[in-house]
Order: C-alpha cells, then structure tokens, then sequence
C-alpha cells in the first residue's frame, strides 16, 4: 500500500476535495495541517521545500514523491493510476 501524505488548510475546499477523493478510494493517508500557529511556520517551510517552492494547499506526496494538488490528483484517478 502506497503511503500518501497531504499538506492542508482548514476550510479550504481544494483539500476537502483531494481528501474526499482518497477516501472515497479507500486509500489512507497523514494529513498534515498548517494551520496551527505554532507549527504555520515549520509545516509551510517543510511543505514548500519537499514541493520544489509550492506554496498553495494542498499538497500531495506519495511514497515521497510529490504529485501536486488537488487537479493532479483527480488526473491520476482519472488515467487509473490511483489505486
């Protein structure tokens, strides 16, 4: 099983879509929020490093690979690569 790891935000539909998609697949997943105040600062750096400088959520790896946001993940699923 793949090990999937999405970079979000509270109240942003871009990663509620993303995280319904991979529930929906039944695939699990660690959700790493930058929304708290005292990790904003270390999850945002962490992010936009292991993301070649993305900035916007989410952000999507799998086995460490990262794959994009909420668009490309749809595309993935769309082309049967998503399982």
């Amino acid at each position: 099983m793949a090990y999937i790891e999405i970079y979000t935000k509270k109240n942003c539909p871009y990663c509620d879509r993303a995280k319904s998609l991979l529930i929906k697949k039944s695939l699990d997943f660690k959700e790493i929020t930058i929304d708290d105040n005292n990790l904003l600062n270390n999850m945002y750096i962490e992010m936009k490093q292991r993301s070649n400088g993305c900035t916007t959520v989410p952000q999507i790896f799998i086995d460490g690979l990262h794959i994009g946001g909420s668009d490309d993940l749809v595309s993935l699923n769309n082309q049967g690569k998503l399982k």
